[in-house]
């Protein structure tokens, strides 16, 4: 009796033991955390990786940036501004409702609410018609050359779900005052939520009823915002975490001679820039005086003249940054080389031309950056404030948390912002995303300069805008693209900075974890040793 308890007790162990061993957890980390799970809220690089774990689309843009079928399994345009989607059968939500027609109209027009952070990407969208169970029509107000590239951010979510749960629209609530949807989930994706700690941990774990193949071999994934960068960096040194990024520029080196790490570098498509509030008649930071120095282009080109992009460039980001003139980086649709030529640093230049525009000894202004998720964004800030005080600029630097931050320059607040830091990749990896989201004139019903937040305004920019929106001749849409952009630049409707490179901190067990220029971690790739 006793032996055979020793027997069965010896065979549990070993059971466990093997288990153990076939394991596959994968632990990451960067330095903020998701801003939510609301498949229509947070329109945040982070925040719609970890989306993608969880949710799908009708289509899916891969680590290489190519559409793959997913919710759809084809399209096509039956008319100008008709596209029909078959829909993928036998596919079902975590809670084990089966997806439909009905779930792809009810997500579309819930993604097109005005409360929604990611209504860009079907804003060209007039409506959803069900055909069958299995097809939709989607209904564009004009001919939509880019539907395709735009909608694997259009995240489908379970219409009953929803209902049963009060959250039929997006909300973007506060920290302890969040709707259902943003703290739970229930998308058809490769992974399930099992856990989530907002600002601590956030833990999933491979969907078994997922519909597609699997390619990796997971199973389990945590990841965990570290905010301390040092305290980042020893995490990965003691294999706490498996990989976290971005790399502090300062130890790229160091991790690069440590054994069993490696450093990922790569360029980025990301654009960092500086904006300004050009329609408030009275600058917060100048109560009283009834003047708001950014509707003054010479001030803004001031601005833009007095900051030395390659002082940055070469000290603060130790040569890891490509200084930009446009708003747009190397690689998406519509960059123009000749438009990239940065206006030069002349800070005498600036002061002369803030003195002409009636600000001789210059003026005060709060700089809103954040100081968690670009590489070195507190400190790009830094440099600039003694740069901008060489012109007579008083800055009052105001880092925070990211989340702070958007919050601050975001809609909720009505864009509370005079100065501030921001950074921006077109999700289609065209100028018309840039263009439509930062440029356009801001305007709540219809979408547009969603994430304008100086509210800079142009209106032979809004028109072309509108018109490369439904240009379906690519050396025409080019064109009018070149146009647009010069526009801006001219304006100096904001400031553009640089783009950042890449730069991701893997251990040696973590055996494929491919590195898209768009900066996200997507797990359904990643395979340990």
């Amino acid at each position: 009796m006793i032996r055979r308890l020793l027997l069965t007790t010896a065979a549990a162990v070993a059971l466990l033991a093997s288990a153990a061993a076939d394991a596959k957890v994968f632990r990451y980390s960067t330095s903020g955390d998701i801003n939510g799970l609301d498949p229509h809220l947070n329109n945040e690089g982070p925040t719609n990786a970890m989306k993608n774990n969880l949710y799908e689309a009708l289509i899916f843009r891969d680590h290489e940036l190519k559409l793959r079928p997913s919710l759809a399994t084809d399209w096509k345009q039956t008319a100008p501004t008709v596209w029909r989607f078959n829909l993928r059968k036998g596919v079902k939500f975590h809670d084990g409702t089966p997806f439909t027609a009905d779930d792809v109209v009810f997500s579309i027009k819930r993604n097109n609410h005005e409360q929604s952070g990611m209504r860009t990407y079907s804003a060209s969208v007039v409506d959803v018609k069900k055909v069958d169970d299995h097809t939709v029509d989607i209904i564009t107000k004009a001919p939509d050359p880019i539907l395709d590239q735009n909608l694997p951010a259009v995240f489908i979510m379970s219409k009953a779900w929803a209902e049963k749960h009060n959250t039929t629209t997006p909300v973007q609530g506060i920290v302890g005052n969040e709707t259902y949807a943003n703290l739970h989930e229930n998308g058809t994706g490769p992974f399930k939520l099992l856990d989530r700690v907002p600002d601590t941990r956030t833990v999933i774990v491979p969907n078994p009823d997922w519909w597609g193949k699997v390619e990796h071999n997971l199973t389990r994934v945590e990841f965990r915002p570290i905010t301390n960068a040092a305290t980042r960096v020893a995490a990965l040194l003691s294999g706490e975490i498996d990989m976290m990024f971005p790399v502090p520029l300062q130890d790229v080196p160091r991790l690069k001679r440590s054994q069993g790490v490696k450093v990922m570098e790569g360029p980025e498509l990301r654009t960092v820039f500086l904006g300004m509030d050009q329609w408030r008649d009275e600058l917060k930071d100048m109560p009283g005086t009834g003047k708001n120095p950014f509707k003054d282009v010479r001030v803004r080109r001031a601005f833009y003249q007095a900051i030395d992009i390659q002082a940055i460039h070469r000290v603060v980001m130790r040569g890891a940054s490509t200084p930009t003139g446009l708003m747009i980086a190397p690689g998406i649709n519509g960059f123009s080389k000749e438009l990239n030529d940065r206006y030069p640093f002349d800070p005498e230049g600036a002061k002369k031309l803030l003195a002409d525009a009636g600000y001789p000894q210059g003026f005060p202004v709060t700089l809103d950056c954040p100081n968690d998720r670009y590489v070195n964004d507190e400190a790009i800030c830094q440099a600039i404030v003694p740069m901008l005080a060489r012109i007579g600029i008083n800055i009052k630097l105001n880092s925070q948390t990211k989340s702070k931050h958007f919050d601050k320059i975001g809609t909720r607040s009505g864009n509370d912002t005079s100065f501030y830091m921001l950074g921006w990749t077109p999700g289609t990896y065209d100028a018309h995303n840039m263009l439509y989201n930062i440029l356009m004139t801001r305007n709540q019903q219809t979408g547009t300069g969603s994430n304008n937040s100086g509210r800079y305004s142009n209106p032979k920019l809004d028109e072309l805008t509108l018109q490369i929106g439904s240009e379906s001749d690519r050396e025409k849409r080019n064109r009018m693209i070149y146009e647009a952009m010069k526009i801006h630049k001219e304006d100096f409707g904001h400031i553009p900075l640089h783009q950042q490179a890449l730069a991701w901190g893997v251990r040696d067990n973590v055996a494929n974890l491919p590195q898209p220029p768009n900066d996200a971690v997507i797990v359904r790739f990643v395979k340990m040793k």
